[in-house]
């Protein structure tokens, strides 16, 4: 659907892409297909062709915040944030940051987890993208548009 949407129907990058992604089936618990883009990673044509199709898509939208899901948001979103000019804020699991933080609880589909946030990282009116590595229910992007939506300075 994203693609047909944003004109990138027939656009080779995304069968590479695609391709570049392993699915590892029933993990991190049965049932569960994993998709694992360490291996994206690995191949560094379409881990650029990944950040470039970002960067076309957000470049000219007035962000000026990217902020980053812990892990995986960690290692597309600060080369987004560059290339389109905006400050990377990474979400992070409890306890990892120092200083003081705001934090956001979230069920995902095999428990539940908290995102976690410099207190002041974000201002009021600013625009923000946030980057993960999927959308499995949801859980995950509510709580950081929530934590984002949060600003304390």
């Amino acid at each position: 659907m994203f693609a047909a949407e944003n004109g990138l129907r027939g656009d080779p990058r995304l069968q590479a892409i695609s391709e570049a992604i392993r699915v590892v089936p029933h993990f991190p618990k049965p049932g569960i297909m994993f998709q694992d883009i360490t291996t994206l990673l690995l191949d560094p044509k379409a881990f650029k062709d990944t950040v470039d199709i970002f960067v076309d898509r957000y470049r000219d939208m007035g962000i000026s915040v990217v902020a980053g899901v812990e892990a995986r948001g960690f290692m597309f979103g600060p080369s987004i944030a560059l290339a389109i000019g905006a400050k990377f804020v990474p979400l992070r699991k409890p306890r990892k940051l120092p200083g003081e933080v705001i934090s956001e609880a979230y069920v995902l589909e095999y428990g539940t987890d908290c995102l976690e946030m410099h207190v002041g990282a974000v201002q009021p009116g600013e625009r923000s993208l946030i980057i993960d590595d999927l959308v499995a229910t949801g859980g995950t992007l509510s709580a950081a548009i929530r934590l984002l939506g949060t600003t304390q300075a």
